[in-house]
C-alpha cells in the first residue's frame, strides 16, 4: 500500500505544481513579467532547495520529456506559420539558424574559456548551448506584451526561431561527442551535418504529406484527428532521430506542410496543439527548475553573469549584423532582431545532455544555462516592448480581433462555417459590407436561428454564421471589429492619378470613363478593397478595374484611406530577369511542389 501512496503523492504533487504554474500565469500577465521565467522559479521552490523540499536529479526523465515538449513546440510553430509570410525571408533567416549560431558560439566561446577555466572544446561546448534563440520565448513574450511587429521583422524573428534548434542540438551533439571520445575531422562533422539536414528534411517533408493524406481520406472519429496529428508529429520527430537525422527540423517542416494544406479538423488540430504546447513547456520548465541547485550556482554565478552580458551586447549583434549585411535590413532591424535573441527552454535542454552523458563537468554548463537564460528572460524579455518602440519596428496597435468561430463542414474542405457576433460599430454593420468569397447562411437572434432573408436587416448582438475557405477565414475578421473614424478626404485629390478611399466606383467611372457595374457604383473605392482582397489590405495592394489598376497607397484604421491610378499608358517595362531571381524563383516552385503547398 506504501508503494501505490507514493504514487498517488507524486501525481499529487505533479499536478500541483502545473497548476502553480497556470496560475501563476495570470499574474505575470498582469506585470508583463516573462512567463517561462515564472515557471522555472516554481519548480526551483519546489526544490529541495526550496520550501517544497522535493529531491529531483532524474536527467534521462527531463531529456525525454524535454525533447517531446520541444517537438510539440516546433511542429505546433510549423503548423502556424504561414509559408506565404516567410517565403520572401527564408533566406536570411536561414543564414542566422546555421551561420548565426556558429558565430554566437565562436565569440562567446573565447569568454568562457578564460572565465570558467575551460579548454577550447569545453568552451565552445558553453558556446553551442546558449547560441540558439527560442521560439516559445520569442513570441509568448511578443504575444503577451500585445506586440505588432513590420511583418519582415516578425516573419525573420519567426522563420529562424523555429529552424536554428536543430543546428544548436547538431553543433552540442558533436562537440559531447568531440568531448567524450576525444578526435574527430572536419569532414566527419560536415558529413554528419549534412547527413542530419537531409534526412531530417526528407522525413519532414514525406511525415507531412502523409498526415495531410490520412486526415483527409481516413474517416476517424469525431475527437481523434488532433490526438492522432499530436501522435503523428512525435512519430515524425522520433523516426528521424532513429535514423539519424535531425528530428526536430523533420517535425518543423512536418508542422509546415499540414498547416499549409486544407485538412479535415484543422481548427481542433490547432487547439488541441495550443493546449498541448502550453502544458509541454509548463512541465518542462518546472522539471527544469527542479534539477537546479542554488548552492551549486553560487561557485559560477560570477562567470555566468560575464557570459551572459557578453552573449546578448557582444556575439548576438555581431552575429545578427553580419548575418544579415547581404540582406536589405536597416540598422534599426538588425538591432532589434539582435536584442530579440532570447533564450528559453532549448539552453537548458542542450545544458542536459553532457549531464545524460555523463561529462566530467555537466553540472557547469546545466548551471550557466541556467544563468543565462534567467538574465536574458529579465532583461531582454521585459525590455521587448519598449525596444521595439524606440526602434520603431512596432507597428501601431490594433483592436482586438472579434472572437470567431469556425466549423468544420463533413465531407469535404474548401468551406468551412465561420461564426462573428455583430458589433454595432463592425465594417459589416454599417456599410452592409462582405466579401465576394463568402456567404451568409444563418443569424441566431434571441437563441432563434434565421435565414438572411428572414434575419433582415441583421442587428447588432445577432451572431452571423457565413461560408468562407478556410484559408480566407481569418480575411472575415476586419468586417465585424469596430470601424476607426475615417479621416476627412482631401478634395484635391481626385482628379490627379490618386484619389481618396471614400470617393465612389461611379465617380471615377465619370472622371476617367471606366466601365464600372452598376450594382457596384455606389461602392466607395476602400468598399472595393475590402469587398475583392482576399487578405486585410495593405500598401501596394492593388485591384483591376476595367482598363485601369487601383493601387492602395495609404491605409488607415485598417482601410484603405487613398488610392493610386495606374493608368495603361503608366505601365512601365518590365526590366530582364536576372539569373539570381531565376534562380530563386525556381526554387520557390520547387519547394512548394515537393511541399506539396
Amino acid at each position: 500500500m506504501a508503494s501505490l501512496d507514493s504514487v498517488s503523492i507524486a501525481i499529487l504533487l505533479g499536478a500541483v505544481l502545473v497548476m502553480a504554474g497556470i496560475l501563476s500565469s495570470l499574474l505575470a500577465l498582469r506585470f508583463g513579467a516573462p512567463l517561462l521565467l515564472v515557471f522555472l522559479f516554481i519548480g526551483m521552490l519546489a526544490g529541495d532547495s526550496g520550501p517544497g523540499q522535493i529531491r529531483f536529479d532524474d536527467v534521462r526523465t527531463t531529456y525525454l520529456v524535454g525533447s517531446v515538449a520541444l517537438a510539440l513546440i516546433l511542429f505546433d510553430g510549423g503548423l502556424r506559420t504561414r509559408f506565404q509570410s516567410i517565403r520572401t525571408v527564408l533566406a536570411p533567416s536561414m543564414v542566422l539558424a546555421t551561420l548565426g549560431v556558429l558565430l554566437t558560439a565562436l565569440i562567446t566561446a573565447p569568454v568562457a574559456r578564460y572565465a570558467l577555466d575551460l579548454n577550447w572544446t569545453e568552451a565552445l561546448l558553453v558556446g553551442a548551448v546558449v547560441a540558439s534563440t527560442d521560439a516559445a520565448a520569442v513570441f509568448l513574450l511578443v504575444h503577451a506584451q500585445g506586440l505588432r511587429l513590420r511583418p519582415r521583422v516578425g516573419a525573420t524573428l519567426e522563420a529562424e526561431s523555429g529552424t536554428n534548434d536543430p543546428f544548436a542540438v547538431f553543433l552540442t551533439l558533436m562537440l559531447v561527442e568531440l568531448i567524450s571520445v576525444g578526435e574527430s575531422s572536419v569532414w566527419h562533422v560536415m558529413l554528419e551535418f549534412a547527413r542530419e539536414a537531409v534526412l531530417g528534411a526528407v522525413i519532414g517533408v514525406i511525415g507531412g504529406r502523409l498526415v495531410v493524406l490520412a486526415l483527409n481520406r481516413v474517416a476517424l472519429p469525431q475527437g481523434l484527428h488532433a490526438p492522432f496529428v499530436t501522435t503523428a508529429a512525435l512519430v515524425i520527430f522520433g523516426g528521424a532521430q532513429l535514423a539519424h537525422g535531425s528530428g526536430f527540423l523533420a517535425v518543423y517542416l512536418a508542422g509546415i506542410i499540414v498547416g499549409n494544406r486544407p485538412t479535415r479538423a484543422h481548427n481542433s488540430v490547432v487547439t488541441f496543439l495550443d493546449a498541448a504546447t502550453w502544458l509541454a513547456q509548463i512541465v518542462m520548465f518546472v522539471l527544469l527548475g527542479l534539477l537546479v541547485s542554488p548552492q551549486r550556482l553560487v561557485g559560477s554565478i560570477g562567470s555566468a553573469v560575464v557570459i551572459a552580458f557578453v552573449l546578448m551586447l557582444v556575439a548576438r549583434p555581431i552575429a545578427v549584423f553580419l548575418c544579415l549585411a547581404p540582406f536589405k535590413f536597416n540598422w534599426r532591424e538588425k538591432a532589434f532582431i539582435a536584442w530579440v535573441g532570447l533564450r528559453g527552454a532549448v539552453a537548458i535542454f542542450l545544458a542536459s545532455i553532457p549531464m545524460l552523458v555523463g561529462l566530467s563537468k555537466a553540472y557547469l554548463y546545466f548551471d550557466v544555462a541556467f544563468v543565462v537564460v534567467i538574465i536574458s528572460l529579465l532583461l531582454q524579455g521585459w525590455t521587448l516592448a519598449a525596444a521595439a518602440r524606440r526602434l520603431h519596428v512596432a507597428l501601431p496597435r490594433s483592436d482586438r480581433g472579434p472572437r470567431r468561430i469556425e466549423l468544420d463542414l463533413p465531407g469535404q474542405l474548401e468551406q468551412q462555417l465561420v461564426g462573428y457576433s455583430v458589433r454595432s460599430k463592425s465594417l459589416y454593420l454599417r456599410r452592409g459590407l462582405i466579401p465576394s468569397w463568402s456567404k451568409p447562411t444563418l443569424v441566431i437572434r434571441d437563441e432563434k436561428i434565421l435565414s438572411p432573408a428572414e434575419a433582415e436587416p441583421v442587428a447588432a448582438g445577432d451572431y452571423i454564421y457565413l461560408l468562407a475557405p478556410p484559408e480566407k477565414a481569418e480575411a472575415l475578421d476586419r468586417f465585424f471589429v469596430d470601424m476607426a473614424p475615417s479621416t476627412a478626404p482631401d478634395p484635391h485629390l481626385l482628379g490627379d492619378f490618386t484619389v481618396s478611399g471614400e470617393h465612389t466606383l461611379g465617380e471615377l467611372a465619370e472622371i476617367y470613363g471606366v466601365t464600372v457595374d452598376g450594382e457596384q457604383s455606389a461602392l466607395t473605392l476602400a468598399d472595393y478593397f475590402d469587398v475583392h482582397l482576399d487578405h486585410a489590405p495593405k500598401e501596394g495592394a492593388t485591384l483591376p478595374l476595367d482598363s485601369i489598376v487601383l493601387v492602395a497607397r495609404s491605409i488607415g484604421g485598417g482601410r484603405v484611406n487613398v488610392v493610386g491610378l495606374r493608368l495603361p499608358e503608366d505601365e512601365e517595362d518590365v526590366a530582364p530577369e536576372t539569373r539570381a531571381a531565376k534562380f530563386k524563383r525556381k526554387l520557390s516552385r520547387m519547394w512548394a511542389s515537393v511541399a506539396g503547398i
